[in-house]
């Protein structure tokens, strides 16, 4: 009698423990390519197949994902992201945020056309909402120091529509919704300038109720502190017009993204109209 083993089967060309349909087991070990589940008849050579095409199909999406993801860090995906077109256009939005640009736009060249020498942007209701953030802002950086305090405030209201603006590109992918943003960082220099202004003979009124005179003013002991006092109705100038700049630039950016939206609107109708 040979006393030699016997080869082993040849193993299913499955190699599934478990049916990958209804979670069976055992499997039978047959190694033929139409081995069925006993429990549901799922073929499992094709489960195999499904299964690597469906790990495959996922690893392709990490890597495009990946990819969009360095592409947008490129100058060409930072424009992809300025102006981004969603796939579909709505008309209805459309048209309201042609409105609401309109809005923007009359109350920034009002803003703009405030005298920032004699702190007539205190009168806009957007000076109480900057005035908000202005504080929480001496609050947050006073845990740096007093220097970092004394300027927090201003940082505060500066922070705030900026943090809305990027939210609003990267995560929403909203370059209309990232330009109202910017408008608002362009009215927040606007609201700041007249307070430079007054460091170096101050009249306005503080929220103490005194002017810089009498009371503490984040210019002047700011201003102090660097030897630049004596600037200080030019550097408040010269922040007023940058904050001019920017609230241009943003209607100007919006009205871009509407524009290339309606132009999309527009390719999108002829090809269905041809279609």
């Amino acid at each position: 009698m040979n006393s030699r083993p016997a080869l082993d089967a040849p193993a299913a060309p499955h190699g599934l423990l478990r049916c990958p349909k209804c979670g069976h087991h055992p499997l039978p070990a047959d190694p033929s390519p139409i081995a069925a589940c006993p429990a549901c008849g799922v073929i499992l050579a094709k489960a195999v197949q499904a299964q690597r095409l469906g790990s495959r199909a996922m690893l392709e999406a990490r890597r495009a994902r990946r990819r969009d993801g360095a592409q947008a860090t490129s100058s060409g995906g930072l424009i992809d992201l300025l102006w981004h077109i969603p796939e579909r256009v709505d008309t209805t939005q459309w048209w309201l945020r042609a409105a609401l640009l309109a809005a923007f736009a009359i109350w920034g060249l009002r803003l703009v056309a405030l005298d920032h020498r004699d702190g007539e942007m205190a009168a806009s209701f957007l000076h109480g909402v900057f005035v908000v953030f202005h504080e929480a802002g001496h609050v947050v950086f006073g845990l740096f120091g007093e220097w970092l305090g004394v300027l927090g405030g201003t940082l505060g209201q500066l922070l705030m529509p900026i943090v809305l603006m990027i939210a609003l590109l990267v995560r929403n992918r909203d370059p209309f919704g990232a330009a109202i943003g910017l408008w608002f960082v362009g009215v927040s220099l606007l609201d700041v300038a007249p307070y430079m202004y007054d460091a170096r003979d101050p009249q306005l009124m503080l929220l103490t109720g005194t002017t810089g005179e009498n009371g503490p003013h984040d210019w002047i002991y700011l201003f102090s502190s660097l030897g630049w006092l004596s600037k200080a109705q030019a550097i408040g100038t010269a922040t007023h017009r940058f904050g001019a700049v920017v609230v241009l630039l943003a209607m100007a950016w919006a009205a871009s993204v509407l524009w290339l939206q309606w132009r999309a609107a527009g390719n999108a109708a002829r090809q269905a109209s041809d279609a």
